[in-house]
């Protein structure tokens, strides 16, 4: 005797199915922004780490080179631009830096800088005006109170002034070590685009060692982690810093690099980069 047996399958219906996609719908809405912040901090994580090596090696470099960190930029004041830089060097003014050939790279795993994995600037098809910089990983220097000398108060002849950007700061110099930036994120604004730029410039220029109120450079303390930026000080801690709500009269000009995500760290002066 042969027994039949009936399977029934039973199928979704078109409301059970458009439930299903609304629940999926409404869950990846909740998690996607979760993973889009853990993902952003743990890049600022990374960042953090890239920041302590970059202190670690220039203080390596300083104790093996009469206690005097890593020059930024030992022949700036060529009309060229210079060969030498902290993060790398060239052969001839029309190349990019090579940052396999920095004078950091023996004090740095595995050589060379390390890129912010936050650092979204891309380099392909561009000219080297625009990408001469490239091999500092999104990272830039305090030039003028610690790779240089040009904070050397009076007045200086053109030899003088050449020299004080090849003789740096030493560490006991620094006399507040927890408070002096050493490295920071930046960026520069080109042709309303954004380059990889080497100095973390202060909020004004030096002039005989003073600053000059009325000389300001182009902000280049870029705050690309969610309008934050990572700041690397003397003493070996980093620390996040919020973007400035706002500027005021004084300071109105920044406003205008707000959109590059480009500005100044607070207290809006030379305090966070001078020694003293």
């Amino acid at each position: 005797m042969n027994s039949q047996f009936s399977i029934k399958m039973k199928a979704f219906t078109l409301i059970e199915l458009l439930v299903v996609i609304a629940i999926i719908s409404l869950l990846m809405s909740i998690l996607l922004p979760a993973l889009g912040a853990v993902k952003a901090q743990s890049k600022g994580a990374v960042c953090k780490a890239n920041l302590r090596q970059l202190i670690i090696a220039n203080i390596g470099y300083a104790t093996e080179n009469r206690d005097s960190f890593v020059a930024a930029a030992s022949d700036l004041w060529d009309t060229s631009g210079g060969l030498q830089r902290w993060h790398g060097v060239r052969e001839n003014p029309d190349e990019a830096f090579d940052p396999l050939k920095g004078p950091l790279v023996s004090y740095l795993e595995g050589g060379g800088s390390k890129e912010c994995p936050a650092n979204l600037i891309s380099h392909e098809g561009r000219s080297w005006n625009e990408s001469f910089e490239k091999g500092c990983g999104g990272y830039g220097y305090n030039m003028a109170y610690l790779g240089s000398t040009l904070w050397r108060y009076g007045i200086m002849t053109i030899d003088e002034w050449k020299q004080c950007y090849a003789k740096t700061t030493k560490i006991t110099q620094v006399l507040r070590s927890g408070e002096t930036l050493m490295f920071a994120d930046s960026a520069y604004p080109q042709d309303d685009q954004l380059i990889e730029y080497s100095f973390a410039e202060a909020r004004y220029w030096l002039l005989d060692g003073e600053p000059e109120l009325n000389a300001k450079p182009i902000p280049s303390i870029h705050f690309r982690h969610n309008l934050k930026t990572n700041v690397g000080w003397v003493d070996g801690h980093v620390s996040s810093i919020d973007m400035p709500k706002h500027y005021d009269g004084v300071h109105a000009y920044l406003e205008t690099y707000r959109s590059m995500l480009l500005g100044m760290i607070e207290p809006l002066d030379n305090s966070s980069y001078d020694l003293k």
